[in-house]
């Protein structure tokens, strides 16, 4: 083979689409077309100044010192492909992939993540198409062949890469130029998180489990802690995306130990909101048509939870689910897949340094060594030391990488003898656990041996964190005098620096940190050692209800959806600060807390869970005073019972909370609870009792000067004026409520006065105005991810398209919508709702029933989601005003 080039190099990938169906098609022949399908492959390499240097089956790489010479290299091969008469009439189409990057040699070959780029580049691509990366792009653009020019694919999220790549494809006179979309993650819905590291090995894993799951609907992968079960998971995940059409679903449960939050982990994972009816049926029902992977993560802590997943299968033919536990879950249809440690070289009988890479637990100890210490290589004197530290910490992918991290600080040598040392002081732990739990637990106390006394204080101290925390949490909890000279940020760096706590950006910018699960299980058995646990969990307690009442107070305004997402990021940390309250905390403040958010557990969908955290916190001994925690908690308990339908309960809520408000004198706390008994009165009937409150509410408000507050005793009366059909007094109570709403920047507010403005223009006959208005609504609350409120608009925009004479149309809208409403368990009042159901007004127009249910049963399989972008599409939303 001629010498291969190093530095910045142009990778080709290229392979046969569709090889299996010519090798089933054309028998024996086959080898004679590969043969001839290489030598094409060759003959354009090799012109154009390239070497390949390596291949497999219909699959190959090839390598060129520039990116001219490799596009002008593609473009022949293309040609030659096309023009090439091949045997039996057969149609051979070529995939190709360039990108350009760092060209590391080891062996006979090249290594690093350029090179898993360009197949995954290729792989993205359909046969006959060339793919280019942007940086490959940057280098041709004024280079490229006669008549070749290139097309703008946009960027695109590829398998096990961070980030999105901007692809191109060459367009090639007289050959095809236009294919399918791209095979990439953005073609199915889906939720798989982002790898910040490439995937390594595992290609008979991925090939198993991927023709078991077209076979078997239940599969479990089992293995001890930091096996890489979940790395295993995602990466068949991504690979079957295309075969499901309604997408792959990421269900993470290490954060929550109780069996029941299983069914509402895994609905809020696919957005389905919990309500009356239990959160089982409403996933069955969600999940029945749909044709979907559910991958349900870490799953040995719930293990309660086992029969739910069956349940699911039962009711959900085209659904298809992969478990990942430390234990297999011994349910009906399961199929166990253990996952193996990664492949090990035999001490004994070392290949050569540069055939070391071969074994994927020798390739991700590189991987990892390199992310701490660019120039680490195997060589010779080196790959003794490095086989036997992967093989001592018995091809665990955890392991692995805690040792890597340091060859920041010991050579491979020195490191083998530290973690020999540890790995023999270690080896009492408990002999009822399997053997690679306790290795897995060796390298874990290994790596937190190393720590200095303050690392070590900070280590045990932030696992009392759930699902991750911020900085200043961090500092708020974990750092008081007593910690000495500890210093939080220089703290995390380290820790993040030696892979025992991982950090990424947020959207808006924050640093996140988290353990990993089996870690954090470490620390916290530190940290209970140390005595510290009742301590900090009351700071951990403190910290987190403060923060509740903090976004909870920002609910309404400006600061809506930054509040919401607040909430929503910290809501293991919420639940862990509540359970530690109802143990023996502060059941005041938790109230109070509990209280403020209850917004955001009913927008968000956590009804059933906000719910029983306020129960159980009311039923505390110390919540029987009648104090303001106890007011602002039945108040929100009454919010989320009246959500979830349950109107005898929200009242007797509502009613006690009233008491308690004026007994305190909370003027406030009044008007808000009577805001909401305005409801219940006009549920129970009794119009008058509910006006009067509503003018109360607005006096209270306007004497506290409180514009946002009187706006909203403006919404309740408007909703009453257009029930007694007052239409000019129901929208001039809408427009003067609207400014404020607007000014204040509160989106649940705009959302509730334009659909009432909507129902007021479709009783005056002005239909299109109605449809501009309900459409500028539903964009409002869909913003603050309001499904009920979204559901409710979505009814109005029905009724309006039946009262216009799109009746087919309005009434599969109405179906969508009543689908919605089913899925949440409950509705909006009939003072917000403003409007017949769509049914009814059908029938009031002389259309016959089995017309109606006809049209209606055309919205049935229309989810919530694409009812909204049907709308919102449809045209664009007035501006509110």
């Amino acid at each position: 083979m001629p010498e291969l080039p190093t530095g910045t190099v142009t990778f080709l990938f290229t392979d046969v689409e569709g090889s299996t169906r010519l090798l089933q098609s054309l028998g024996d022949g086959y080898g004679a077309l590969l043969e001839r399908h290489n030598e094409l492959m060759r003959g354009a390499v090799e012109s154009g100044g390239g070497v390949v240097f390596g291949s497999e089956g219909d699959a190959m790489f090839a390598v060129f010192r520039t990116a001219p010479a490799a596009v002008a290299a593609s473009v022949a091969a293309q040609r030659a492909m096309a023009a090439e008469a091949w045997p039996s009439g057969a149609v051979v189409r070529v995939r190709m992939g360039l990108h350009t990057g760092e060209g590391a040699l080891a062996g006979d070959g090249y290594v690093g993540i350029d090179l898993h780029r360009v197949a995954r580049v290729a792989a993205a691509g359909h046969g006959g198409q060339v793919l280019v990366s942007a940086t490959t792009r940057a280098l041709v653009d004024k280079a490229l062949p006669d008549g070749v020019w290139l097309r703008d694919l946009g960027p695109h999220r590829l398998k096990d890469l961070p980030d999105p790549e901007n692809l191109f494809q060459l367009v090639i006179p007289a050959l095809p130029a236009d294919f399918p979309p791209l095979r990439t993650l953005d073609a199915r819905p889906n939720n798989l998180p982002v790898q910040l590291t490439g995937f390594i090995g595992r290609d008979r894993e991925v090939a198993e489990l991927k023709g078991l799951l077209r076979q078997a609907r239940l599969v479990t992968l089992t293995g001890p802690g930091g096996t890489g079960k979940t790395r295993l998971s995602l990466r068949v995940a991504a690979e079957l995306l295309p075969d499901f059409a309604d997408g792959v679903w990421f269900v993470p449960l290490d954060t929550i130990t109780d069996p029941a939050l299983v069914a509402p982990t895994i609905a809020n994972a696919l957005s389905v909101e919990e309500g009356e009816t239990p959160t089982d049926e409403l996933l069955a029902r969600h999940l029945s048509n749909r044709e979907l992977l559910l991958v349900l993560d870490n799953f040995e802590q719930v293990m309660g939870a086992g029969p739910l997943v069956p349940r699911l299968l039962v009711a959900a033919p085209k659904l298809r689910v992969v478990v990942t536990s430390r234990e297999v879950l011994h349910v009906s249809g399961e199929h166990e897949f253990p996952v193996p440690p990664l492949s090990l070289p035999d001490p004994d009988h070392l290949p050569s340094a540069e055939a070391l890479s071969q074994y994927d637990a020798v390739a991700l100890f590189i991987q990892r060594a390199r992310a701490v210490n660019a120039s680490f290589g195997v060589t010779d004197q080196n790959a003794p030391a490095v086989a036997e530290i992967c093989t001592r910490l018995d091809g665990l992918p955890l392991a692995i990488e805690l040792a890597a991290a340091r060859l920041k600080l010991f050579p491979p040598d020195a490191l083998l003898a530290r973690l020999e040392s540890s790995l023999r002081f270690l080896r009492g732990g408990a002999r009822d656990l399997p053997t690679r739990q306790q290795t897995l637990r060796d390298a874990i106390a290994w790596s937190h041996d190393l720590l200095d006394p303050a690392e070590r204080t900070l280590f045990r101290r932030l696992s009392i964190f759930m699902g991750g925390w911020s900085l200043a949490a961090a500092e708020a909890v974990v750092a008081e005098d007593d910690a000495g000279d500890l210093d939080v940020v220089d703290g995390l760096a380290s820790l993040v620096d030696k892979s025992l706590v991982r950090q990424r950006q947020m959207d808006d910018g924050d640093l996140r940190f988290r353990m990993l699960e089996t870690i954090r299980e470490f620390s916290r058995e530190r940290l209970v050692e140390s005595g510290e646990e009742e301590e900090i969990a009351g700071r951990h307690e403190a910290h987190f209800l403060a923060l509740a009442q903090e976004a909870g107070a920002q609910l309404a305004g400006s600061g809506q959806v930054a509040a919401l997402d607040r909430l929503a990021r910290e809501h293991h940390n919420l639940r862990t600060a509540f359970n530690h309250a109802m143990e023996g905390g502060d059941v005041e403040a938790a109230l109070r807390a509990a209280g403020a958010i209850w917004r955001y557990l009913q927008v968000r969908g956590h009804l059933g869970e906000g719910r029983g955290w306020l129960v159980a916190l009311l039923e505390r001994p110390e919540a029987e005073g009648r104090t303001l925690g106890r007011a602002l908690a039945l108040n929100g308990l009454g919010g989320l019972c009246y959500w979830q339908t349950d109107y005898d309960a929200a009242g007797r809520c509502y009613e006690e909370a009233l008491s308690i408000a004026r007994e305190i004198g909370d003027r406030r706390l009044v008007a808000e609870v009577l805001y909401s008994l305005t409801y219940i009165e006009r549920i129970r009937g009794d119009v008058a009792k509910a006006q009067g409150y509503a003018r109360e509410v607005l006096g209270i408000f306007e004497e506290l000067g409180d514009r946002s507050g009187a706006a909203y005793a403006k919404v309740v009366l408007s909703g009453t004026s257009l029930y007694e059909v007052d239409l000019e007094a129901a929208r001039e109570l809408a427009d003067e409520a609207l400014p404020v709403f607007l000014d204040s920047g509160d989106a649940f507010g705009v959302g509730q006065i334009v659909h009432l403005k909507a129902c007021i223009s479709r009783e005056q006959g002005r239909h299109e105005e109605s449809l501009e208005e309900e459409r500028e609504a539903l964009a409002r609350l869909r913003e603050i991810g309001d499904i009920s409120g979204q559901a409710m608009v979505l009814g109005g925009i029905a009724a309006t398209l039946v009262k216009a004479g799109r009746v087919e149309e309005g009434l599969r809208v109405a179906r969508a919508a009543v689908r919605a409403e089913e899925e949440v368990g409950g509705r909006a009042p009939i003072l917000l709702r403003g409007f017949e159901d769509a049914r009814d007004l059908a029938r009031t127009a002389g259309i016959e029933e089995d017309a109606i249910e006809r049209a209606f049963a055309g919205g049935a399989e229309l989810g919530l989601e694409d009812a909204v972008r049907e709308q919102l599409d449809a045209g664009e939303p007035a501006a509110a005003g």
